[in-house]
């Protein structure tokens, strides 16, 4: 399943006016269209790391799960190429399953969980 921010960021031609969010989101919808039920595709509001629109969590299917996969945050989806290489992972089985293109892997950013937590981490300790 791929989660599309359309929050206030995201999907805003304010922000991003050359691209077409509504050409993209007609893009992924069409793929999950014909993926026999293979790709879903839901829209959210913000999801939080606005300075990353367009942003896109990509989840693990039920087998990436078993294999120990977690949701993949994919920021900065602005592109033709971009919504290709989300598209192109995500049907050869998206997190747990396959390997994503180098540059799609080059977007993944931190959940807003993940910032949170490596800003509480401890510093490592200098041996003394």
């Amino acid at each position: 399943m791929l989660v599309v921010c359309r929050g206030c960021c995201c999907g805003s031609p304010r922000k991003h006016p050359g691209t077409d969010h509504e050409g993209q989101l007609a893009r992924l919808r069409a793929a999950a269209a014909e993926s026999d039920g293979r790709l879903a595709i839901r829209t959210s509001e913000c999801l939080g790391p606005c300075g990353q629109a367009n942003l896109v969590v990509v989840q693990p299917s039920g087998e990436g799960r078993r294999r120990g996969a977690r949701a993949v945050w994919v920021g900065w989806v602005l592109s033709d190429d971009g919504i290709d290489d989300l598209l192109a992972w995500a049907t050869a089985g998206g997190p747990g399953m396959a390997a994503p293109s180098p540059a799609l892997e080059l977007q993944f950013v931190p959940s807003p969980a993940e910032a949170r937590a490596r800003t509480r981490a401890p510093e490592p300790r200098a041996p003394r």
